[in-house]
């Protein structure tokens, strides 16, 4: 089925931890205790953030995981009620929500982020089987490295089987079974887990492709390499892109960017635009959302992102 004939739904199969973020001007070392400058508690899990995100730029979202039943799994439950995320099929199990300690630099908005999954790391393939009904009638399928690699695939291979284009987002970056390749329709590496996956150091534009390619030629349809902000290349076998950053502002803070932009490339694929406008759609959202704190809380709202390339295409 195309985009016109299905519902338009982005279904996201991932996780959710809690995000404590500290920021510090810089990483202490082993041994030393560092006063940072400010704390957030807030709603994260790559997953979680994707799903907020496409929900965020207009797209009817069902999320696939599993949440403890403690204070962090209801900062979900709660979440998810606010952005009319269909969460039906959101399992439960008595263990602990999971967790990551998020560290930003308080000068330049990078990070580096600690993640323990608990609760939702036990989601199984037989728990998304009950899922198969949503799946097959969703337009596009998103999942990414943050549940057990079993599931995952699992997730691909029933989406795939269905006809429902996959979107695999491959991190936090890990070694990946060659069966797992052809089930994506589109990979979604920054430069780090390209450079992973394929061995071959990602630094420009040039050696972007390359991996690009090798990646290809594992079975993938297309290759969406984000760039952070240089932008992201597209590679398929019959286009080869580069679609740049689209700047919507100073940079406060990049965790949670590449959430921001799978789900807004999901978002604007479901919509059925082609892959180079749906590349562009997820720059600005990705672009919105490093200009603001947070995970969850930083993914822009649709009208934001049409500002945006509005402006973009007037300058």
């Amino acid at each position: 089925m195309n985009p016109s004939t299905k519902s338009r739904r982005v279904t996201v199969m991932g996780s959710y931890v809690a995000d404590l973020a500290f920021r510090i001007d810089r990483l202490p070392t082993w041994s030393e205790t560092r006063m940072g400058e400010s704390f957030q508690l807030g709603p994260g899990g790559k997953g979680s953030n994707q799903a907020v995100a496409a929900a965020r730029a207009g797209a009817s979202v069902s999320f696939i995981s599993k949440l403890g039943p403690d204070a962090f799994g209801e900062i979900a439950r709660t979440l998810y009620r606010e952005e009319k995320i269909d969460t039906q099929f959101i399992f439960s199990t008595p263990n602990p929500t999971g967790a990551a300690a998020i560290l930003i630099d308080a000068a330049k908005g990078e990070n580096a982020i600690v993640v323990v999954p608990g609760a939702c790391f036990e989601l199984t393939p037989a728990e998304v089987d009950q899922a198969t009904e949503l799946i097959a009638s969703s337009t596009v399928f998103v999942t990414q490295l943050e549940l057990p690699l079993p599931t995952v695939e699992h997730g691909l291979h029933l989406a795939h089987s269905k006809g429902v284009p996959t979107i695999l987002n491959p991190a936090p970056a890990a070694s990946l079974p060659e069966t797992i390749y052809p089930l994506c329709d589109y990979l979604t590496p920054n430069e780090f887990e390209a450079t992973a996956l394929t061995g071959i150091r990602v630094t420009d534009l040039a050696s972007a492709e390359k991996a690009a390619i090798a990646l290809l030629n594992r079975g993938v349809g297309s290759v969406i390499l984000t760039l952070g902000a240089q932008g992201a290349l597209i590679k398929t076998p019959t286009l080869t892109h580069h679609v740049p950053a689209i700047d919507a502002g100073p940079v406060v803070e990049t965790t949670g960017a590449g959430d921001a932009f799978n789900g807004g490339l999901a978002t604007s694929l479901a919509e059925g635009r082609n892959l180079t406008e749906a590349t562009r759609f997820a720059c600005a959202v990705a672009g919105v959302s490093v200009t603001r704190p947070g995970t969850a809380p930083s993914m822009p709202r649709r009208s934001e992102v049409d500002a945006l390339l509005r402006g973009s295409l007037q300058k």
